[in-house]
C-alpha cells in the first residue's frame, strides 16, 4: 500500500450520504465460511497453524467443526431473522463441500473471495502468482454459480503492496482488505476501479475471542457499535459490519446472545440489511461522482 492509495477526508466535511429509502445505516453481516489445509505447506514467512509443527489437530478440528455443525446452526439463524448475508469465502470450501454451496445459493446468499485456502497465504508473492490466485477464485465462483464475482478480501488478511491494483485488474469491484472509514470510499488504483467497503476487525468474534472475551461481551459490543452508527446516520450515512465465523459464533452457549443482538438491531427502522456487492453497488451509483467531485474541488483549493 502506498500513501497515495486513498484521499484523507474527514467524514463530518463530506456531502451526506444517503441510502436507499433514506435508511441511516447499511448493514452487511459476513460469516466467514473458510476451508484450513490439514497439513499445510510452509507458506514463506510463517507456519500457517500457530501450533506448528502441522498437524494441528486442536486448530483444525474447531475449524472443521464450524463448518460441519456451527455454519449450519447459523443457517438456521439467518432464516429465522432473514437477513442476507455476504460470505467470507474460502473458494476451496464449495469445490470440496457441495453441501455448503447449496445453503448459501438457497439463500440467495454473496460469495465474496476470501482467497483459495485460509492456509495460503498472500505475503511475499509476486504480483503474477497474487493475480493468478484471483482470477482462479472468479473462475471457480463463475463455473460453480454462474455469476461474476464483486468482492475480494485477502485470505488471512494478507494483502500485498500490490492487492488492491491486481483486484481492480482482475474485475473486482469492491475491497474488504481495509478498515480506515465507516462508509465506502473509491480507491486509487492504476487501471480501472476499485470501491473499499469497510469491514470490521473490532466487530469481529474471532478478534473478541483473541482478546479474551466472551460472547456476552462481543454481543454488547455490536448493540453499543449500532447505537452510536445509528444516531450519526440521521445525519450522515454509515456502514456498519459484524464478521462472524462459524466455529465461535455456531456454538451452542454463543448462538443465543449473537441472535439477541441482531433481534435489536433489526427492530429498528432505517437499516439497510444488505451485501457487500449491493452497497458497492448503490454507492457507485449514486454518490461515487459527488464524494469525487468533493475531493477534487478539496484537491484544488488546497493546490
Amino acid at each position: 500500500m502506498t500513501d497515495d492509495l486513498f484521499a484523507y477526508s474527514p467524514i463530518a466535511h463530506r456531502p451526506p450520504l444517503r441510502w436507499p429509502n433514506n435508511a441511516r445505516v447499511a448493514l452487511w453481516i459476513v460469516p466467514n465460511i473458510e476451508h484450513y489445509e490439514y497439513l499445510p505447506k510452509f507458506v514463506r514467512t510463517r507456519e500457517p497453524w500457530p501450533r506448528s509443527p502441522a498437524p494441528d489437530v486442536l486448530g483444525y478440528s474447531q475449524r472443521d467443526w464450524g463448518n460441519r455443525v456451527g455454519l449450519w446452526r447459523f443457517f438456521q439463524l439467518a432464516d429465522d431473522l432473514g437477513f442476507p448475508c455476504t460470505v467470507s469465502l474460502s473458494m476451496s470450501v464449495i469445490q470440496h463441500f457441495p453441501q455448503i454451496l447449496e445453503a448459501m445459493e438457497k439463500r440467495r446468499w454473496e460469495l465474496m473471495s476470501h482467497g483459495i485456502y485460509n492456509t495460503r497465504y498472500h505475503w511475499d508473492l509476486t504480483p503474477a502468482e497474487e493475480l493468478a490466485e484471483m482470477l482462479e477464485s472468479r473462475e471457480i465462483h463463475r463455473e460453480l454459480t454462474g455469476r461474476e464475482q464483486s468482492g475480494w478480501f485477502s485470505p488471512a488478511i494478507t494483502n500485498t503492496l500490490n492487492t488492491f491494483d491486481l483486484a481492480a485488474d482482475a474485475g473486482f469491484r469492491y475491497t474488504a482488505d481495509l478498515y480506515h472509514d465507516d462508509q465506502p470510499f473509491p480507491l486509487r488504483v492504476k487501471s480501472g476501479a476499485l470501491l473499499s467497503v469497510p469491514y470490521s476487525v473490532d466487530l469481529n468474534d474471532v478478534i473478541v475471542n483473541r482478546r479474551g472475551e466472551e460472547v456476552d461481551e462481543f454481543a454488547r459490543q455490536i448493540r453499543d457499535h449500532f447505537d452510536t452508527v445509528y444516531a450519526e446516520g440521521a445525519e450522515q450515512g454509515r456502514v456498519m459490519c459484524i464478521a462472524l465465523h462459524p466455529f465461535w459464533v455456531g456454538q451452542p452457549h454463543r448462538i443465543r446472545a449473537v441472535r439477541r443482538a441482531l433481534e435489536y438491531i433489526l427492530a429498528h427502522p432505517g437499516v439497510w440489511v444488505t451485501t457487500g456487492e449491493k452497497i458497492a453497488g448503490w454507492y457507485n451509483d449514486n454518490h461515487l461522482a459527488t464524494i469525487e467531485a468533493h475531493l477534487a474541488a478539496r484537491e484544488a483549493a488546497n493546490g
